[in-house]
C-alpha cells in the first residue's frame, strides 16, 4: 500500500460512492513527476547545468548542424516566456556554451548557436540523461514501457494538438 492507496481508503471510508480511481491515477502521476524531475535534475547538476539550460542545449543539438536557431524558434520549440528564455540564454552565454550571432541570411536578426564547448558538453550530458531515463524506467519491462508510452500519448492528445511536419 502506498500513500495514494491510503488516501483512497480514507475516502472509501468517508464517502463510499466516491470514484477515486482518477484521484489515484493523477495523484501517482504527480508524485512520479516530482521523483523523475529530482533524479533528472541531479543528473544535470553533475554537469553544472539546470534542467532548463540542458533543454536549450538539447534543442539546439537536435536542430542539427549548424546547431543554430533564432530565439523565437527556441521559444516555439520549448514553450517558454521570452523573459525565461533570455535568462537561460544569458547564463549559457556566460558559461561559453552558446553564442548569439547575427543571422547569416538576415543581418538584422540574431541566432543562438552552440559553441564547440556547448556541443561537447551537450553530447556528454545527453548520454548521462538517457542513461538516467533508462534507469528510471528499468523496473518496467520494455513491453510495459511501450504500453505506458502509448497510453500516455493517447491521454496527452486530448490536451495538445499533434505537430504536423510543417510545424
Amino acid at each position: 500500500m502506498d500513500a495514494i492507496d491510503r488516501i483512497q481508503a480514507q475516502w472509501a471510508a468517508e464517502k463510499p460512492a466516491l470514484d477515486t480511481l482518477p484521484m489515484g491515477i493523477i495523484g501517482r502521476l504527480g508524485r512520479l513527476a516530482k521523483h523523475l524531475e529530482q533524479q533528472l535534475s541531479a543528473c544535470h547538476q553533475e554537469f553544472d547545468l539546470k534542467p532548463g539550460e540542458f533543454d536549450v542545449l538539447a534543442t539546439l543539438r537536435r536542430a542539427g548542424a549548424p546547431h543554430r536557431l533564432t530565439p523565437s524558434g527556441l521559444l516555439q520549440t520549448m514553450m517558454l516566456t521570452s523573459g525565461a528564455m533570455t535568462n537561460r540564454l544569458d547564463r549559457l552565454e556566460q558559461k561559453g556554451l552558446i553564442a548569439r550571432e547575427h543571422s547569416q541570411s538576415d543581418r538584422r536578426s540574431v541566432e543562438v548557436v552552440l559553441t564547440y564547448a556547448g556541443l561537447t558538453l551537450v553530447e556528454q550530458v545527453l548520454d548521462a540523461h538517457v542513461r538516467q531515463q533508462q534507469a528510471l524506467l528499468a523496473s518496467l519491462p520494455r513491453k510495459e514501457q511501450q504500453q505506458l508510452n502509448g497510453l500516455l500519448t493517447l491521454w496527452l492528445a486530448q490536451f495538445e494538438q499533434p505537430l504536423t511536419s510543417g510545424d
